[in-house]
């Protein structure tokens, strides 16, 4: 099997910088980066300087991800060596314990971590993602709660809480914790995509009029937003469907769920050009599209 700069025709420097750039855009990407960095660790490792140990890093988290234990151990077997008192790489450990489902002695890491450093905010999400991983989810919102009342600018926390109240189906909570991203970081087009569906979920007509305002702002903010197109048109096609609004309301979210249609018919028509599959799935939505129609009776 050819190797991957024989694959590609590149060299050990811009397969270096194709693992920075994964690392700096934060990219998931995690059989590219086992891929390349499986390669450049075996046959230019010396080559790298410094820089060896945070591939080493970003390839054993790849590695997990594809249960590579093989090289995930590897890379933390070197890591240890260089860093033997690192809390980081006590957590690396600790992940590859995760990924084995030995999540007890996982956990014991964790809490040899967070007893020289109360602080370590990477340990206690790892100690909720153990929870989760085990189905205890009462337990992990009631963790992640406590976290947040320390660290209450953890974005991704919130939005790690919003999921598990989510999957419990309490959509009062959920909405609150999207509430907190909005405020944070207003330009998120998926906050407001997210916070919307919740509020859609919940239903009523006030949660309806809210989730189509906002499946609105997520278009304003990204007019890419398929989902939240499809969102805007069944929320204003459910509100001009209610009995409880009158003549005004109903005509108004008619043309809302119009225009609605009419982009997503436009997308998929454009997305669709020249293959016949794409035919096909274009010809799907408009008879979706069609059977929801609203009418004035």
């Amino acid at each position: 099997m050819a190797s991957v700069s024989e694959l590609y025709d590149v060299g050990w420097e811009e397969m270096r910088d194709k693992l920075r750039k994964w690392r700096e855009d934060n990219c998931r990407n995690s059989e590219q980066i086992v891929d390349v960095g499986e390669e450049l660790i075996g046959e230019h490792g010396s080559k790298l300087g410094d820089d060896i140990w945070i591939i080493y890093e970003q390839v054993m988290i790849a590695a997990l991800d594809c249960s590579r234990d093989d090289l995930a151990l590897t890379c933390l077997r070197e890591l240890r060596k260089q860093f033997p008192d690192s809390h980081r790489v006590k957590r690396l450990s600790g992940m590859r314990l995760e990924s084995l489902e030995r999540y007890e002695e996982a956990s014991k890491h964790y809490d040899a971590i967070l007893q020289d450093d109360p602080t370590n905010t990477a340990a206690r999400k790892r100690k909720i993602s153990i929870l989760k991983a085990q189905g205890k989810s009462a337990e992990a919102i009631r963790e992640l709660n406590e976290y947040l009342e320390q660290f209450v600018g953890d974005q991704e926390a919130w939005h790690e809480l919003s999921e598990l109240y989510i999957n419990e189906h309490d959509y009062g909570k959920a909405a609150f914790c999207l509430e907190e991203l909005m405020m944070t970081n207003p330009h998120n087009h998926l906050y407001c995509e997210q916070y919307a569906e919740v509020k859609y979920t919940q239903g009523g007509l006030e949660n309806l009029e809210l989730s189509r305002k906002y499946f609105a702002q997520a278009l304003r903010l990204n007019n890419r937003n398929m989902r939240a197109l499809f969102g805007l048109y069944m929320s204003a096609s459910h509100i001009a469907a209610s009995p409880k609004v009158g003549a005004k309301v109903k005509k108004d979210n008619m043309k809302y769920a119009a225009w609605a249609a009419a982009q997503i018919n436009r997308a998929y028509k454009l997305a669709g050009r020249g293959t016949k599959e794409n035919k096909c799935s274009v010809k799907a939505v408009e008879e979706m599209l069609e059977s929801m129609q609203i009418t004035m009776s």
